[in-house]
């Protein structure tokens, strides 16, 4: 029987979750759950849930945890993310949405939860290069463009710098992780679910070390602390 594989990636924005929660959702063959991604098309579409997400969205604010957990349980109980497991990539950002995840998990739990860590100063350089494909969401940068006249390699839709990573937006987001999401690594911590990995290099070589140190934890050859794989 194939083991369901429950995996949470945390960082600062720029800190490179959405590329290696891609790369673990096609290791692992589980879900890639983004919830920025999530939210963005629920705003573009105009549901409900994207009208009230759209305000806080603009200012570079985070979402308010019912919004977020009201998207996630709906994409955690169906299809891939219920019968072979899922990343969460970008939730929980704060001790609540920890706590409710741990709720609604239950009787099951998260195997592993990864922190990439980025200095700060490289996080900004990153985001300021950072364009998107308006309609898949799909990640290029100034310095990594898709083949052709910014037009998305995946979908043919137009790549553009999104419109919360302006340099005001960036900083608000950063501040808010300071307050917010920070914390849950010393909550993870505690639970011994935490992961460190540096998110410094190529990404191929953060990928090595973030799936070496999960499959430690999948085989039971070590168990997630404080001071794993760097």
């Amino acid at each position: 029987m194939t083991k369901v594989v429950r995996l949470v990636v945390l960082g600062k924005q720029g800190a490179g979750k959405g590329t290696q929660c891609i790369r673990l959702s096609r290791h692992y063959v589980i879900e890639h759950i983004a919830t920025g991604d999530m939210l963005r098309a629920a705003v573009k579409i105009g549901t409900e849930v994207g009208r009230e997400a759209a305000e806080y969205m603009e200012k570079g604010e985070l979402i308010p945890d019912d919004i977020v957990i009201r998207l996630v349980k709906e994409r955690t109980s169906t299809g891939i993310a219920h019968e072979r497991g899922f990343v969460l990539d970008g939730f929980p950002r704060n001790v609540h949405q920890a706590e409710m995840l741990n709720n609604m998990l239950l009787p099951d739990a998260l195997d592993a939860v990864i922190n990439l860590r980025v200095p700060t100063n490289l996080v900004l350089k990153r985001i300021a290069s950072r364009r998107v494909c308006a309609d898949c969401g799909a990640t290029y940068s100034t310095l990594r463009p898709p083949t052709l006249n910014w037009t998305c390699d995946n979908c043919g839709g137009e790549v553009v710098q999104r419109e919360d990573d302006t340099e005001a937006a960036i900083q608000r987001r950063l501040d808010l992780y300071e307050l917010e999401t920070k914390p849950l690594i010393a909550f993870y911590r505690h639970h011994r679910k935490l992961i460190e990995i540096s998110g410094v290099g190529q990404e191929e070589a953060v990928s090595n070390r973030v799936i070496a140190a999960i499959d430690d934890v999948l085989s039971g050859v070590s168990k997630p602390t404080h001071s794993q794989t760097s």
